[in-house]
């Protein structure tokens, strides 16, 4: 019988633009990049040169601390350039695709016969090792840690997330060999939404599913972490995106490694939000070119509008990327007396506007900030959307002022920074709570290495 575990903190902002459960084609593309910033944590050591020739599966660079640890390309054609940026950091790795995809051939194998330590050699030989993220840190991680279990979450609830019941349709064979080769490393819990149905994730085998019934940010690992089994100092669990288990399952299933995933185009200022099968690094233009509303200036964000990052059409998708938002910057936004004007179609969480009388709606909003950083304020906002079992504002206060003991004493082991993008959304003193969090856990990373 599955676990239910009811969350009362958070809170759920209903944007307009959610992809519809269809998908439209995207345009070509003739260059994919790998980017290592998608990484968190690797410093990247590239292992190719201009000019090279690679298949799919071919690592483009490696961790330059875990060299076993690769990253492979994500189509088979010709290195055009090894991007670099200050200090020689490098920014991307780029190959000019061949017109059909050539993979390299690693084996079909069977999971269920295979024992945690030939799992880890499969994923490091096919260049899929790095899609696994480690807490403490919310980290690429090591091929040398010993996870004390390893956590899936297939909710997404940030807003305009990617539905990934929608991205599991025909797929359900490749994700349950994926959980199937994680649980021989170490026991997998999987993470669903209590409203979820699909067969594939409330009767998957060989992992430990736990429902989740709350307001965002329910689907983030990290949260589902701190309820089920939080870490302590010393320990460290592992943290899998969904769609890297249906990489680990591909490459089990078929011998080959396969990046194309199911991302969704979403946001107010896209026309008709939908679907569609991308490669990982694949051009964003490919997938915006006629797909945007005409007028106005746009931010197009890779991800969420409230963890993603800011990017351009020339930009690639990431490899943690579910879904791709468009929104409006609000820079040519001009109003009558600014915020204290009585409204109707502004949403708030303290209910300043009157919008609230209104029922659940949809909003339009834009990316402005509205407001000037100031002192913190000690009003409980980031517990009210925080569940997790932590002291956020004085965790915050903490990192800020480089208090170690404090930071660990009050749970930054067991966050990440995403954990903390609804605070940074309510947060009154507009702090950039997200980056602050970072700032933390590299500074603890440091400290303890």
């Amino acid at each position: 019988m599955t676990r239910v575990i009811k969350l009362h903190r958070g809170l759920d902002i209903r944007l307009a633009g959610r992809a519809e459960a269809v998908k439209f084609q995207a345009g070509a593309c003739d260059e994919y990049a790998l980017m290592p910033s998608c990484f968190e944590g690797v410093k990247p050591k590239v292992v190719v040169r201009e000019g090279d020739t690679v298949l799919a599966g071919d690592a483009l660079f490696v961790n330059k601390d875990f060299p076993e640890v690769g990253f492979a390309s994500p189509v088979s054609g010709t290195v055009t350039l090894v991007e670099r940026g200050e200090r020689r950091k490098v920014l991307s790795v780029r190959v000019k695709a061949d017109s059909g995809v050539a993979g390299r051939d690693f084996g079909v194998k069977d999971p269920s016969s295979m024992d945690g330590a030939q799992v880890k050699a499969a994923l490091l030989e096919a260049g899929l090792f790095g899609y696994i993220n480690q807490l403490p840190y919310a980290v690429s991680t090591s091929p040398a840690v010993e996870p004390r279990a390893i956590f899936v979450s297939a909710l997404r609830d940030m807003p305009l997330a990617g539905d990934f019941e929608y991205e599991l349709k025909g797929q359900e064979r490749d994700f349950q060999t994926g959980l199937t080769a994680l649980s021989r490393i170490a026991h997998t819990y999987l993470g669903i939404g209590a409203e979820q149905t699909s067969a594939a994730l409330t009767d998957a085998k060989d992992v430990e599913v736990v429902a989740f019934k709350g307001k965002c940010p329910a689907g983030n690992v990290g949260v589902q972490v701190n309820n089920i089994a939080p870490v302590n100092k010393g320990e460290v669990v592992w943290t899998v995106d969904p769609t890297a288990v249906i990489f680990f399952g591909r490459l089990m299933n078929t011998g080959r490694v396969n990046l194309m995933r199911t991302v969704a185009l979403a946001g107010s200022e896209v026309e008709s939000p939908a679907y569609a099968d991308v490669m990982v690094g694949q051009r964003l233009g490919s997938l915006l070119e006629g797909r945007l509303k005409d007028g106005g200036t746009r931010r197009i964000i890779c991800g969420n509008p409230l963890t993603g990052t800011v990017t351009t059409a020339d930009d690639f998708v990431g490899a943690h990327t579910s879904e791709v938002t468009v929104i409006p910057e609000g820079d040519s936004a001009d109003e009558m007396l600014g915020w204290i004007m009585p409204r109707l179609g502004q949403f708030s969480v303290s209910r300043s506007y009157f919008s609230w009388l209104l029922g659940k709606r949809e909003y339009t909003l834009d990316a402005r900030v509205k407001g000037g950083e100031r002192h913190i304020i000690m009003s409980g906002e980031y517990d009210s959307v925080l569940p997790m079992d932590i002291y956020g504002e004085y965790l915050i206060k903490a990192i800020i002022t480089g208090d170690i003991d404090k930071m660990e004493q009050l749970g930054i082991y067991e966050v990440s920074p995403e954990d903390f993008a609804l605070a940074e959304f309510v947060d009154s003193s507009k702090l950039e709570l997200q980056r602050i969090v970072r700032q933390g856990l590299d500074m603890l990373r440091k400290e303890n290495a």
